[in-house]
């Protein structure tokens, strides 16, 4: 959790600059949603509280070294965005983990499908609300941009998942 992370605090600098996206998504949505496949294997293996352990543990080490990392360019636009990341991260992991458990004993897919879904709605709108709100920035755009991808990855990460679980069970 912490990797991934790190690597999408790294690579949200980016601008995926293929297929004219280069205005709507950073290369940082190509990795963010792969945290919610590690807290839907964290629950589906070990429940509900090993998954909150991995959420808060893997949100600690990897904001503490994206700090780390990105400390001699801290500045307040900085601080925000770092906020909204947090607040979105933290609200979007628990929604997740949260639909996971209810929708536990339906179909292998059901789980992790809608409460990806449902969560990168909430992480989406809590992050992009808190850190481009009230600036100049064409924020609507990334949002759109950066849901679309969390949703077609809510559907890829099904693949991963039903080969892990069935290997594993």
């Amino acid at each position: 959790m912490a990797v991934i992370i790190c690597l999408s605090n790294y690579l949200v600098q980016f601008q995926f600059n293929y297929l004219g996206l280069n205005e709507v998504l950073t290369w940082g949505a190509f990795s963010y949603p792969i945290t919610f496949l590690i807290t839907d294997l964290a629950n589906r293996f070990y429940g509900k509280d090993f998954a909150k352990k991995t959420v808060i543990y893997g949100f600690l080490s990897g904001i503490t070294f994206s700090f780390i990392l990105t400390f001699e360019d801290f500045n307040l636009i900085i601080l925000r965005i770092v906020f909204a990341s947090a607040t979105a991260f933290l609200a979007g992991q628990f929604l997740d983990i949260f639909l996971f458990n209810i929708l536990r004993n339906r179909s292998w897919f059901i789980p992790p499908l809608i409460s990806s879904i449902l969560s990168s709605f909430l992480d989406t709108v809590i992050f992009f609300g808190i850190a481009f709100y009230g600036t100049d920035s064409s924020w609507i755009m990334l949002a759109i941009g950066d849901l679309t991808i969390k949703l077609i990855f809510a559907f890829i990460m099904l693949l991963p998942f039903k080969i892990l679980i069935a290997k594993f069970n």
